[in-house]
């Protein structure tokens, strides 16, 4: 028996990194998996690498009519949502003082408006006793030079999570949010040059960086009955980078 058989699941930024081996992972555990991300050429790699059990729907998380073909298609295919997971997000380095409107558009944009409507426009689908999670990062919780702009896109997600709660408390539906840090990903290798991987992996005291697996087991306990009583919670997975 598998921690989510029968059950479907839902997760934005699919495609690739912690998100896609949260699909595989889930899919292992028993679900049908609905992933979303921008790129078809990656949909494709997904679906591919997966195999089974995995519906792809492109599409952009911050746009309102991407969402509802997303949810069109899972109403068509199973009616009903019991995980969602909310994990597109972006990150780009700003610096207080050269900060563009521009780059605070981008990061809200999507961090917190789509994070918010793709929570929103789930909402008709999600059963009773379901499972919201949502992507945080640990910029939000550090203070690492370079990242406020970041980090105040991904911190909202933690006040939320306590509101929403309790305006789902009826509906017994939990809201968490899956707070990772330094995760070797194919973004990562996008964003940093050797040094500041180095300088990042450092911070860690087991000195190595996290694996999209290693979240991925987190968010099965998030998405699972395993963490039933847990409700409200950042549960941070940094390796002890925030804790130090």
């Amino acid at each position: 028996m598998g921690k989510l058989d029968g059950k479907t699941a839902v997760i934005t930024g699919g495609s690739t990194g912690m998100a896609l081996a949260g699909a595989k992972l889930f899919v292992e555990e028993g679900a049908h998996v609905f992933i979303q991300a921008r790129r078809q050429e990656a949909l494709d790699d997904a679906v591919a690498s997966i195999g089974r059990n995995i519906t792809a729907v492109q599409g952009d998380a911050a746009d309102l009519d991407d969402l509802d073909r997303l949810y069109d298609t899972v109403a068509r295919e199973k009616g009903s949502i019991d995980v969602l997971w909310a994990s597109a997000g972006m990150g780009e380095p700003a610096v207080l003082g050269e900060i563009t409107e521009e780059q605070f558009h981008r990061a809200f944009w999507l961090n917190a408006r789509g994070t918010l409507f793709t929570v929103q426009k789930a909402l008709p689908l999600i059963n009773d006793n379901g499972s919201i999670l949502m992507t945080g990062s640990n910029a939000s919780l550090g203070a690492f030079p370079g990242w406020s702009l970041y980090a105040g896109s991904k911190a909202v997600q933690q006040a939320w999570a306590r509101v929403w709660l309790n305006e789902l408390r009826d509906r017994g539906i939990r809201v968490n949010v899956l707070t990772p840090g330094q995760v070797a990903t194919a973004k990562q290798e996008e964003l940093f040059d050797e040094a500041t991987k180095a300088a990042f992996e450092s911070l860690i005291p087991r000195g190595q960086m996290g694996r999209p697996e290693e979240i991925a087991t987190v968010a099965l306990f998030l998405a699972s009955q395993d963490s039933s009583y847990v409700n409200g919670l950042e549960l941070v997975a940094d390796g002890g980078t925030t804790a130090i």
